[in-house]
């Protein structure tokens, strides 16, 4: 099953920067983990945000709840989750 998520970060203005980094680290070996086993397969950057679309193809729901919940920035994360189907105009 294929969903399309937007993740839309905000860290709090008092978390220190050490701390900040520290997440941003795990976040993005927690991402690519993902990418190389194929369940995250893709992700692009919004322009001027700190905010992301992904497309992960996954099993079922709770799958996915359990990636999401995953994530190290989790807790600061602000997602809005659609699922997608095949389009019948689609050629592949």
């Amino acid at each position: 099953m294929l969903y399309l998520v937007r993740m839309d970060v905000a860290f709090p203005e008092s978390m220190p920067a050490d701390e900040r980094d520290r997440l941003k680290a795990a976040e993005k070996e927690f991402s690519q983990a993902l990418q190389r086993d194929g369940r995250f397969r893709h992700i692009w950057r919004v322009v001027g945000e700190y905010a992301n679309y992904s497309v992960f193809d996954v099993a079922s729901n709770d799958e996915l709840h359990e990636i999401l919940s995953g994530f190290p920035l989790f807790p600061y994360m602000t997602m809005k989750v659609t699922p997608l189907a095949k389009h019948p105009n689609a050629i592949d």
